[in-house]
């Protein structure tokens, strides 16, 4: 458990603020996110890169709630997207335009409008085809679009494989093996200006070896790069720094900043990295009630009221999350697997869980501030969780719990 989350008197708490009260005023399922944790951990990586220039891109996939967005535009991040609604999200919240890189594998052309009206700092393409449409968009509109090409260097990041994206056989990226004559295409293209190179290569990486075999092979294409006279302003190293959940040991942001930096050691080009979820990861806990305690001949059942749409990572990659009661007590313990009220199998938070409990006691989910809410759905007809936002004993809600007459307000019968 992170230093912004302690029990005071029995019970956990949040910064200064206590979870049952936040429960009790907010309702459940309920996700909680720690200001402090956040902007701590932004600050470390600020620190950590200070000798070189650079920008650091949050990733706004791992979670794109307003508040946390504008929060990090104050601190002076920039911002990776991935998809037109996340720039619109990112302009409301208050994030400036150039310090916007855009990724993924599937832009549209109306996506590619929206961000060279914004003037971002420079789209990340993954393919040629994207390269000619990007082109093209930037024609009619009588812009000149700033590229830079997503490498794949085929680096295994040993990680979960759907959340792996640097090997061949993964969709993100140009080959490594094709992306020197994709440059030569970029530069010859009237609408297109080349300044940077681009590789992600995953996330939840434990380790700092994956990160600093994509630089260096990276570091290897500029280079083939520059001798075609292209020289490039940027090199985005990406994201996917890993953080605990369970028994992982992650390196240092610090580390991590100084492996990179001591790879790029004599280069003149910035340094773009995009991280996500260690930023808020470890921030945020999901707030859930026992609703039954069900006993079975082989297992016990502890049935709450968050389920698999409100945090999908269990359910989809076999994900650790601790799971603490939030009121200390002294009953004996048992196995419980922590299942929600979804109509699936599949539908649990946790397995073999020891927990000392009783029906109506509230449960913390910790480290779900990334790839928690953002990931939810209204599987069921189950409206979204509430989320909420604490510095020190100040506690605000930054997003209100959906109600079911909105999941289909937009709804119409055949006649």
């Amino acid at each position: 458990m992170s230093e912004y989350f302690s029990y005071k008197n029995h019970q956990l708490h949040i910064e200064n603020a206590s979870l049952t009260d936040i429960a009790q005023q907010f309702g459940t399922p309920c996700y909680v996110y720690s200001h402090t944790a956040l902007s701590d951990a932004y600050r470390q990586f600020e620190a950590a890169l200070q000798s070189r220039e650079h920008l650091i891109c949050y990733a706004v996939k791992a979670n794109s709630n307003l508040a946390i967005l504008n929060l990090l535009a104050k601190l002076g991040a920039g911002f990776d997207i991935v998809s037109a609604g996340e720039l619109q999200r990112v302009l409301v919240a208050g994030g400036v335009a150039n310090k916007i890189v855009f990724s993924g594998v599937g832009k549209t052309a109306e996506g590619m409008r929206l961000a060279l009206q914004a003037n971002i700092l420079c789209f990340n393409v993954e393919s040629s085809a994207e390269l000619m449409r990007l082109n093209e968009v930037a024609r009619e509109m009588g812009k000149i679009a700033p590229v830079s090409l997503r490498v794949n260097p085929d680096v295994d990041a040993k990680t979960h494989p759907y959340i792996s994206t640097g090997l061949k056989q993964n969709k993100f990226g140009v080959a490594y093996t094709e992306a020197l004559a994709l440059y030569c295409q970029a530069q010859a293209s009237p609408h297109l200006r080349v300044t940077g190179m681009d590789c992600h290569i995953g996330s939840q990486l434990t380790d700092l070896a994956p990160f600093i075999a994509a630089t260096e092979k990276m570091l290897a294409l500029v280079d083939a790069v520059a001798q075609e006279g292209i020289h490039l302003e940027h090199l985005d190293l990406g994201g996917g720094l890993g953080i605990r959940y369970q028994d992982e040991t992650p390196p240092s942001i610090a580390d991590y900043a100084q492996a990179l930096i001591g790879a790029m050691r004599g280069r003149s080009e910035k340094i773009i990295v995009e991280p996500g979820r260690v930023l808020v990861g470890n921030a945020g806990v999901l707030l859930t009630k026992v609703e039954y305690l069900k006993h079975g001949e082989e297992k016990h059942f502890a049935i709450v009221d968050a389920a698999m749409n409100d945090l999908m990572r269990p359910a989809l990659y076999d994900a650790y999350h601790h799971i603490q009661v939030v009121q200390k007590n002294e009953r004996n313990t048992q196995q419980y697997e922590v299942v929600g009220p979804v109509c699936e199998t599949g539908d649990f938070l946790g397995k073999a869980r020891a927990l000392g409990i009783a029906q109506g006691d509230l449960l913390a989910i910790m480290s779900v501030g990334a790839y928690g809410m953002s990931m939810s759905s209204n599987y069921n007809s189950r409206p979204r969780a509430a989320e909420v936002m604490v510095k020190n004993d100040c506690v605000q809600l930054i997003r209100a719990r959906e109600t079911v007459a909105e999941l289909f307000a937009g709804e119409k019968v055949f006649v």
